[in-house]
């Protein structure tokens, strides 16, 4: 997303019209929409007074994405009687489709005795809950994801 889209969203978000930020910022409404349109873009002063004006750091108001932003507000939305009623691998498996038939070729008590270990270590080491060790593990496991795509392998 370019920053002229990101203000834009983030604009909207606020329910701001372009008149109310122009007069809040003390530029023209065409002013405004340049910057919108990625004619012209707000220097560094008036990037930080937008971002003031939309409750945004600077670096959110930059990489405002407003598909990242409605997925994190739905999250904090979500209670935990709903979440228990969701079926996350039937969910997931749209996309990834491993997700809906690895139980017919992978030992997974296996792997889970083993993953079990690791939750076990990280509560005994850290004196972390049951929950916690689980979403460090989790977050560990993504991390080496991520590094392994920036690498090349899949």
């Amino acid at each position: 997303m370019d920053l002229g889209n990101s203000l834009f969203q983030a604009r909207k978000k606020r329910g701001l019209s372009q008149e109310e930020v122009a007069e809040k910022l003390g530029v023209s409404r065409q002013t405004i929409s340049k910057w919108e349109t990625c004619e012209t873009l707000p220097d560094i002063r008036q990037s930080k007074r937008l971002a003031l004006l939309y409750h945004l750091s600077l670096d959110e108001l930059i990489d405002f994405d407003m598909d990242v932003e409605e997925v994190q507000q739905a999250i904090e939305r979500t209670s935990a009687a709903l979440e228990e009623k969701i079926d996350w691998t039937k969910a997931w498996g749209k996309k990834y489709p491993i997700l809906l038939s690895y139980r017919q070729e992978v030992n997974v008590d296996y792997y889970a005795l083993k993953l079990d270990g690791l939750i076990q270590e990280l509560k005994r080491e850290r004196g972390y809950s049951e929950l916690d060790a689980f979403l460090v593990l989790k977050d560990i496991l993504a991390a080496v994801w991520k590094s392994r795509k920036g690498q090349g392998q899949s």
